[in-house]
């Protein structure tokens, strides 16, 4: 049920990312080519899946959110553009292909997560009629907050100070929280703010939201350490040559793997309550702990 999900998710993604870059006037090839292959270069659409599985679960249809789906997904693929970046973590391989800069060059990277990250928000705030003005508006800031100083760049620039020191577990998991989580909590916040959730529904489902976007970078510290390059799609290791604190290092392996059950937990019973078929996006918690890859 949830891999024939996650393929569906894939592919109605994937071609809605290419339609739009389809779409999009031929006024810099080179920048453009460099934005379509950092966002389509592959990738398990962890984001657009929380976006459309939330969303079908509280009764709002996968087309009124394609366009919510693609914007997470380009803040994301920027991000991952920008992180990768001789400046920020120097890595050559990502989803087992080159990185944007190692493919193009450094400047049209930092243009291509750029455009992707404008690109966003130019996605979430066309008038399609799917949803009010509010609701837009709810969403834009969401996404703003979710991938800023508050969110996102707020954690990237935390996990840089962070490097070749030793930081607390609290400061950890802070770090993480805006790094990883933030926009994985925006995924399904887009989709709480599409269904109009009374105020109790979207607790609950923020609080499941915020337990597995922790739960998934605890997962990738144990999986930086347990699977190969050729697994990962990434340079193994590249957390402990970069002298990064992990989950692992300051836990150990065993006290990792403890934290992520127990991030389990509290997404499994933040679902408890719910008035809705929850089984997919609660399977799909389990599969946040249980990837090898």
């Amino acid at each position: 049920m949830l891999t024939d999900a996650i393929n569906r998710c894939q592919q109605r993604i994937n071609q809605h990312l290419t339609a739009i870059f389809d779409a999009l006037p031929v006024s810099e090839p080179r920048l453009q080519e460099a934005m379509r292959y950092g966002v389509l270069l592959g990738g398990k659409r962890v984001r657009p899946f929380l976006v459309y599985s939330v969303g079908e679960m509280l009764g709002v249809a996968a087309e009124r959110l394609d366009n919510c789906a693609a914007a997470i997904e380009c803040i994301h693929a920027y991000s991952l553009i920008h992180d990768d970046l001789p400046a920020m973590d120097n890595d050559e391989l990502r989803r087992g292909q080159p990185t944007v800069h190692v493919a193009f060059d450094e400047a049209t990277a930092i243009l291509a997560g750029d455009a992707l990250q404008t690109l966003a928000f130019e996605l979430i705030s066309q008038e399609t009629g799917d949803f009010s003005a509010q609701q837009q508006l709810l969403m834009i800031k969401a996404l703003a907050n979710a991938s800023g100083y508050l969110g996102m760049c707020g954690g990237q620039a935390l996990d840089l100070a962070a490097t070749d020191k030793e930081i607390p577990l609290s400061e950890l998991t802070r770090l993480h929280r805006l790094k990883t989580g933030a926009l994985i909590r925006c995924a399904v916040q887009l989709a709480v703010i599409a269904a109009n959730v009374d105020a109790q529904q979207r607790q609950q489902l923020l609080a499941y939201a915020d337990a597995i976007g922790l739960a998934f970078q605890v997962q990738d510290d144990i999986l930086d350490i347990t699977s190969s390059t050729e697994e990962l799609g990434k340079p193994q290791g590249s957390d402990t040559r970069s002298n990064k604190s992990t989950y692992p290092k300051l836990l150990g392996l065993a006290g990792a793997k403890a934290t992520a059950e127990a991030l389990l937990k509290e997404a499994l019973s933040a679902l408890g309550n719910l008035p809705y078929n929850s089984r997919l996006i609660a399977e799909f918690a389990r599969y946040i702990i249980e990837r090898r890859v």
